[in-house]
């Protein structure tokens, strides 16, 4: 029996499920214009939005997130191009999350506790007398020596009077091509990163026929031996041994 879930207004039992194919049909409708094909879309990839939403269910109104990741995703649908060579969720999630962090960052600014607005002020002053005698920009060094500071507390003053870049920002615009700053940077630990390794790794498992998939899932999520699998699927462990290889392979190669 399947329950009925409702998120942020929406019955996710009645949200349509596309396979990879008719993705791809619907995005090829909606880059040459057709607005109905976008809609459906769209519609499909509603349980995308809200999944991001419940990240920042702390953060905000979610009915306004889930409003404003909906814009996310409409950009992404817009943006989507089909020679990157990735599956369409795997190129949204990171631009609803993008557009969500904007919004949450626009909307409420960042908080500098008064201590460390006076050492910057402290800070930002003696950079321009320094500026100002010297005819060159100082180092942070210097400005910690200038005004006896430790230079971890100059540098944090001057991190946190600086205005936030968001990687949605372009760095680089030529006509119809575009390119954000996201695009440039890479940061092996940062979760939006790490969001979009699951979802390919998730991806790459779905594709998998269902034995090989069943004994992934039970090797690596559920952390059982081959021998408990093969008890309980009612195989040998050569062949548990067999279907995982063949399986690490195939998502080796898909990712």
């Amino acid at each position: 029996m399947v329950h009925k879930v409702v998120i942020c207004g929406v019955d996710t039992n009645t949200l349509p499920k596309l396979s990879k194919e008719q993705s791809e049909k619907l995005i090829s409708l909606a880059k040459s214009g057709d607005a109905a094909a976008r809609e459906e879309l769209a519609k499909a990839n509603i349980r995308l939005v809200l999944s991001v939403v419940q990240r920042f269910n702390n953060k905000g109104n979610s009915d306004d997130l889930f409003q404003v990741g909906m814009v996310g995703l409409l950009k992404a649908i817009d943006n989507f191009n089909a020679a990157f060579n990735v599956r369409f969720s795997t190129y949204a999630v990171p631009m609803i999350i993008g557009e969500i962090r904007r919004f949450l960052k626009d909307g409420t600014g960042i908080k500098v506790s008064r201590s460390m607005r006076d050492t910057a002020y402290k800070v930002l002053k003696a950079k321009e007398e320094l500026e100002r005698t010297r005819q060159t920009t100082p180092t942070a060094v210097e400005i910690a020596e200038e005004i006896d500071l430790p230079i971890k507390e100059v540098v944090c003053a001057l991190d946190a009077v600086s205005e936030p870049v968001y990687l949605q920002e372009p760095v680089f615009n030529d006509g119809e091509e575009g390119m954000v700053l996201e695009e440039q940077i890479g940061d092996g630990k940062n979760t939006d990163e790490r969001w979009t390794d699951r979802i390919c790794i998730s991806d790459a498992i779905r594709d998998l026929p269902e034995k090989e998939r069943k004994v992934l899932v039970l090797r690596y999520y559920y952390g059982k031996t081959q021998t408990e699998i093969s008890a309980q699927i009612n195989i040998s462990q050569a062949q548990v041994s067999r279907l995982e290889k063949n399986a690490l392979a195939k998502m080796k190669q898909y990712l």
